[in-house]
């Protein structure tokens, strides 16, 4: 079991004991009519870390959306850090491109030869990441590709989102998400192509406008 000295970092997955889930289960009638969330920790499925809502319970807050047959509900449930088994990171793109639609796979080989080439990591989110992680149904004909990206040596990272935009303006779906430093702070993707001074930085914890120079760790 892990020692939890703070709430896991931002899109993080997190992985419950059963007994614990089906305590908060219990606890919340609300979400007792959804069948699929009955086993959802005991097939070994994950959680991912969330911020925390104004007044919400002490706990480590966690959520998940149902898949859209089941009407793509968001589920947040704050639990205690004893109810933890563990924490890990979201799947790589290459180990959850299998799962995604045939039309897919050209720009998705596409994007894992760019991060090669540029030295960084990528990661998928979103509905890509919960179908290649419980097996349902999330992906649909309208579904975003949601990637989240290590942030390249600082001299590349002009021609890394300019290589983003090409391979989104021939791509079969629209690319979103975020380039992420160690720490777990993001920035969307546009927002650092756009080129603006100021870009709106994402952590567990809150989203705040800061200068672009300070998210990437450059002086002043």
């Amino acid at each position: 079991m892990p020692r939890l000295d703070r709430d896991p970092p931002r899109h993080s997955l997190v992985r419950v004991h059963a007994r614990a889930w089906q305590a908060s289960l219990a606890a919340q009638p609300a979400l007792q009519g959804e069948p699929v969330l009955r086993d959802w920790a005991a097939r070994g499925w994950p959680l991912i870390a969330r911020r925390a809502l104004p007044g919400e319970a002490a706990g480590v807050p966690l959520g998940l959306p149902l898949p859209p047959a089941l009407g793509k509900r968001r589920i947040a449930v704050t639990m205690p850090a004893d109810a933890i088994e563990s924490v890990f990171s979201l799947p790589s793109l290459h180990d959850a491109m299998a799962g995604a639609p045939l039309s897919w796979q050209a720009t998705l080989h596409h994007l894992v030869g760019v991060a090669e080439d540029f030295q960084v990591e990528v990661r998928v989110f979103g509905s890509l990441a919960w179908q290649a992680l419980t097996g349902l149904a999330y992906l649909g004909a309208n579904s975003d590709l949601d990637l989240l990206w290590t942030l390249p040596a600082r001299a590349r990272l002009a021609d890394l989102l300019a290589t983003l935009a090409m391979i989104e303006a021939r791509a079969p779906m629209r690319l979103d998400g975020e380039f992420v430093r160690a720490d777990g702070a993001g920035v969307n993707w546009r927002e650092l192509h756009a080129g603006a001074g100021e870009a709106l930085v994402k952590t567990c914890g809150a989203a705040r406008l800061e200068p672009v120079a300070t998210f990437l760790g450059e002086a002043a």
